[in-house]
């Protein structure tokens, strides 16, 4: 992982200063990769809980999307350039960050030819009453559905709550103050933390775990107030908890990973948060992920080569070769056999575990490095999420050819699936036209649904 500051975009609207509610920043100007905590620096708490004073403005339904309006409310028809317009000038001028350069051609040759245009999930509603920030332009896993009606995601010092159903926002923890672990335990090496610059985000049933910008970690139970338990992880100069995971060992017990740029991946118990085991490699680890049986844990980093390693010794029980760049994202199929990697060579590659000599197939991006894997629970769908504008949707059943691509514009914070499939949720990081976005799957017999 690297803390290189992406010069992104040129300002390609520095003559449209007439529009009084048109930022020059985001999608529109310089994308921010990491943000700006100065900003908040006498902030207590980031969040109103008076709402309705721009809820009209800023939202959008499914029913205005449907009559024109666009689903992120950025007001096309009072700027001087159209919305395809937009689109193509920022295909041309975008700046995909990369570690180790490679070409084009080399990167397409393997690539998986889709059919784009497909449906999935409908666009439903649009919220800039939450908007998701990021600490770090690498790291993108801030933002996670817990159902179909609440979702968790960072916006600046606080994690928030935004219920789908009731349609309104609920800060659930602020970490610019002192946070003090409640969960008390002889040998327990908790310690109080304050002013958590949240870089990644995991959720599970009831337990949210978060890593911070300074190597730390933190366990919180949704029903409970406060954080059970909280420590730094390392005393590093570059110390950055890149990634969580939270997954079931092959006895059926919790278990927390978190995998940091000191090139260890420590695990801990998911009930008393014990640091049960501390694996180290060659590189920084950017990512982790277990696999769903709780056998194997995929550990991703600064390397062009991603590995597989037993989850209860660490040891290397495979090498996966083919990306040209480093990754940063990883999602296990639910039936455990494909295991997904996203990297900044804008491709993701799919892994058979009973055969790890080469990709199975190779998804392309449109723009940027894939940042965000998800599969949903029933292994229908794998969602990919770029750095920026581009979220993909793969039918897993059709082989991944059929594709349905959500074009936005704005840096991708993160991409949930509800655990139910029916809902997909994308959070959207800009100073402007930050929001949250609400997709629910299409269906296509809903009148006989609801006569059932």
């Amino acid at each position: 992982m690297n803390h290189y500051q992406n010069d992104g975009l040129e300002d390609v609207v520095d003559d449209y200063s007439d529009v009084t509610d048109f930022e020059h920043d985001g999608p529109f100007g310089e994308p921010e990769p990491q943000s700006n905590y100065d900003d908040f620096d006498s902030l207590d708490s980031d969040f109103e809980d008076d709402f309705e004073s721009s809820k009209s403005k800023t939202d959008t339904s499914a029913l205005e999307a449907r009559n024109g309006k666009d689903i992120q409310g950025i007001p096309w028809e009072r700027l001087n350039f159209t919305r395809d317009k937009y689109r193509e000038m920022r295909l041309r001028q975008y700046k995909n960050y990369q570690n180790l350069s490679c070409s084009r051609e080399e990167i397409e040759k393997d690539c998986l030819q889709v059919e784009k245009g497909k449906t999935f999930y409908d666009f439903q509603f649009n919220t800039r009453l939450v908007k998701p920030t990021i600490v770090h332009f690498q790291l993108r896993n801030l933002l996670w559905a817990t159902s179909k009606h609440d979702v968790y995601l960072v916006q600046n010092y606080a994690i928030m709550h935004w219920s789908s159903l009731l349609r309104r926002g609920k800060e659930v923890l602020n970490v610019a103050k002192q946070i003090v672990p409640t969960l008390k335990h002889p040998g327990l090496l908790s310690q109080s933390l304050s002013r958590v610059q949240i870089s990644t985000m995991a959720g599970k049933g009831n337990l949210m775990v978060a890593g911070g910008f300074q190597g730390e970690l933190f366990c919180k139970y949704i029903n409970q107030p406060g954080v059970a338990f909280c420590t730094k992880l390392t005393t590093d100069e570059n110390a950055i908890t890149n990634a969580v995971d939270i997954y079931h060992n092959p006895s059926g017990v919790m278990r927390v990973v978190a995998a940091n740029n000191d090139a260890k991946v420590r695990i801990f118990d998911g009930e008393k948060f014990a640091c049960l085991n501390c694996f180290s490699f060659d590189w920084s680890v950017n990512n982790t992920s277990a696999s769903p049986d709780g056998k194997l844990l995929a550990v991703l980093g600064d390397s062009v080569e991603c590995l597989i390693a037993d989850a209860q010794s660490g040891k290397v029980t495979g090498s996966l070769k083919g990306h040209l760049d480093y990754s940063f994202a990883s999602a296990w199929h639910p039936d455990g056999r494909i295991l997904a990697t996203g990297n900044q060579d804008t491709t993701c590659r799919l892994w058979d575990i009973r055969n790890l000599s080469q990709s199975l197939a190779v998804l392309k991006g449109r723009m940027g490095a894939i940042r965000a894997l998800k599969f949903t629970s029933n292994g229908r769908f794998l969602g990919m999420a770029e750095a920026a504008d581009f979220v993909h949707v793969f039918d897993t059943e059709s082989g991944y050819v059929n594709c349905q691509e959500i074009d936005l514009f704005g840096e991708i914070a993160g991409i949930s699936f509800s655990p139910d499939t029916e809902a997909l949720f994308v959070g959207v990081a800009d100073r402007t036209y930050g929001s949250l976005l609400e997709f629910n799957r299409k269906r296509y017999n809903q009148y006989l649904d609801s006569i059932w």
